[in-house]
């Protein structure tokens, strides 16, 4: 099994306190210098763009119980920058990047490419930036960034025409990054059918808006350019790992045709659609990349450890409930409406709550000895000292017990 983690540089009020964005900042630093120090693979960066305090004042905001920032890192890459610097042996990775908004996927390349340019000059660098992309989650970014429906056929499809926006960024991005020399010409055209929506009814009332009695919609392309070729050209791409944030088997497989892409996992999917990923990957992984690994597909857990010093175990595990259960309660809050109770409530059945005995008995039950575990220890938890504890803890003693099966 293998350990990564995972940083939110959520600017929420927990335990009393917001802490100021430099605090917030200086906290995670110190947090992935001991991250590197206890042999955690992977730091994994969530990625958000925007107040969402702000857009709390738009007529329909997506996050209207939000309080405080979901997250303040905007820029994976400088973070990167300055973790390798500090560091020895952590790779890091994107959780996830937006390739659609800020510029799209032809400048989200670019920027890549150059910070791999500078980050492999050394030739005895290995370590890697694990790229995780997505269309993001949050609409109030893309929109931002100009994207959104462009005309009434459009407006109407777009609930299942946005995720179509994303395919056309996923090649675009792709074969940028490949060195390619492309134009928009080159890209595959977007189609619209009855298929590509849930509902027939959905698809219907695209076609009474386009009129004609259509079996398929062509929609323009949404990033239009001339023959182009991204530069730096000549990075050394084996220090980039791409993973694709989306379950949506078409997605996957469209991007694995051009190269290999893993997948991110959150925390909230299914263990049903866990293993079917895992055995649709297992066929379509691009063979460049070698054989699928259950590895290549990391999962994302809560963690609600307590090892604390003059604590019974019993005592140990009353504690951990009572973090999980007051963390988990303001995640409810703060994303009421967002998303499906169900879902919410597979989370809380994902996360790993007590003392070390009763963490690692967690990991043995739930997941595979092959899995990659994306720890997340400061779940609305600002309290520094305590979550570089607790990351200790888990290596020092959840682990060992791990291993000594």
């Amino acid at each position: 099994m293998q350990y990564d983690i995972f940083f939110s540089i959520s600017q929420t009020p927990a335990g009393g306190q917001t802490p100021p964005e430099s605090t917030m900042f200086r906290n995670f630093l110190d947090q992935v210098q001991v991250a590197d120090e206890l042999g955690y693979g992977t730091a994994w960066i969530a990625e958000s763009h925007l107040s969402s305090e702000v857009q709390k004042r738009h007529d329909h905001p997506v996050i209207p119980h939000w309080e405080g920032e979901v997250g303040l890192n905007c820029n994976f890459l400088n973070l990167a920058t300055h973790i390798f610097h500090r560091t020895n042996q952590i790779e890091v990775g994107s959780a996830v990047m937006n390739i659609v908004c800020m510029g799209g996927p032809i400048a989200h390349a670019e920027r890549i490419a150059s910070f791999l340019a500078m980050h492999g000059l050394d030739e005895n660098e290995k370590r890697r930036i694990h790229v995780g992309f997505s269309a993001g989650r949050f609409q109030f970014m893309n929109r931002a960034s100009g994207i959104g429906p462009r005309n009434k056929v459009e407006e109407v499809a777009w609930p299942a025409l946005r995720g179509m926006v994303f395919q056309e960024a996923c090649e675009i991005f792709i074969r940028a990054l490949k060195g390619e020399t492309f134009s928009s010409q080159d890209i595959a055209p977007t189609v619209m059918r009855k298929e590509s929506f849930w509902k027939e009814e959905q698809w219907q009332a695209v076609a009474d808006v386009h009129g004609g009695n259509p079996t398929e919609i062509v929609i323009p392309n949404r990033w239009n350019f001339d023959v182009l070729k991204i530069i730096p050209q000549d990075f050394r791409r084996e220090l980039m790992q791409l993973i694709i944030g989306s379950h949506a088997p078409h997605v996957q497989e469209q991007v694995n045709r051009l190269a290999p892409v893993q997948v991110f996992n959150l925390s909230i999917t299914k263990p049903e659609v866990i293993e079917s990923t895992h055995e649709r990957m297992r066929k379509l992984y691009h063979s460049s990349g070698g054989a699928w690994q259950r590895g290549f597909m990391p999962r994302t857990t809560f963690v609600f450890l307590n090892e604390e010093e003059g604590l019974s175990p019993e005592q140990r595990i009353a504690e951990a409930d009572k973090e999980a259960r007051t963390a988990l309660s303001a995640y409810w809050k703060a994303l009421q409406g967002t998303i499906d109770p169900n879902r919410i409530e597979q989370a809380a059945n994902n996360a790993l709550i007590g003392n070390a005995e009763e963490v690692a008995q967690q990991i043995r039950e739930r997941f595979h000895k092959d899995d990659r575990l994306m720890l997340w220890f400061d779940f609305f938890n600002h309290d520094n000292e305590r979550v570089m504890r607790n990351m200790r803890a888990f290596k020092e003693r959840v682990v060992p017990l791990l291993e000594s099966e």
